[in-house]
């Protein structure tokens, strides 16, 4: 298969992509200075980065209409190399591309993870196709994943930092807890009005309708708003 070389990426996606002129080589650094000329996405997504023969090529940043970014390797006008796709709900998945598919990942991308030491290299192998970070910080792992089993019933947030003195235990991940409206479900990624079968993130932005099957779920295991 082709070999795909892992690129260093800025932590700060502000600083990470700059404007790069179609006469940057790829590889290369990318200077402010250099503005690139994109073209007009008939789909409303964005490309700002290094280009060659018109297409995506070297470091870039991708922006999809939903609000999700790419920001890694290019190659050919497809990811190719190290890359992050940044979710709207403060998600994130990792990978090695190759040719538009993720194809691989470095272990090295769960270090800090307090779950980590409990991976097996055999469950790691399985889920080197990529990583994916909740919001929180929280690795996901297909295989043998530790996290909230019937060992270990522990927020993610109180496996980083420890439990909290009896009488003081925690309802949920978020400390304090958010405030559920009257009558809705705290679903995780949202609120979810059972009355219109409509999830809203937490600021209040449409996500989705839910179907029968997750309208039950959420009933049955998640938090509801109630008077005091």
């Amino acid at each position: 298969s082709t070999s795909v070389r892992k690129q260093p990426i800025d932590k700060d996606l502000s600083k990470t992509i700059v404007m790069a002129s179609a006469r940057s080589r790829p590889g290369s650094k990318l200077e402010p200075d250099e503005p690139l000329k994109c073209p007009v996405h008939l789909t409303d997504s964005a490309y700002a980065g290094q280009v060659k023969d018109d297409r995506m090529e070297g470091v870039g940043r991708y922006t999809f209409a939903s609000g999700s970014t790419y920001v890694g390797g290019m190659r050919d006008g497809v990811f190719h190399g190290h890359g992050i796709l940044h979710l709207p709900n403060g998600g994130k998945f990792e990978a090695m591309w190759e040719n538009g598919k993720a194809v691989g990942l470095d272990e090295e991308s769960f270090e800090g993870d307090p779950y980590a030491e409990e991976f097996s290299s055999e469950a790691l192998q399985r889920n080197m196709g990529g990583s994916y970070t909740f919001a929180d910080g929280l690795h996901y792992c297909e295989q043998e994943w530790p996290y909230c089993d019937g060992f270990d019933r522990r927020f993610y947030s109180e496996a980083c930092h420890g439990l909290k003195p009896a009488g003081r235990s925690q309802l949920t991940d978020a400390d304090p807890p958010r405030n559920v409206p009257l009558g809705q479900y705290d679903c995780g990624d949202g609120f979810y009005d059972p009355e219109r079968r409509v999830v809203l993130d937490y600021s209040g932005r449409f996500l989705r309708n839910a179907d029968t099957d997750e309208h039950d779920w959420i009933v049955r295991t998640c938090r509801k708003g109630v008077t005091d």
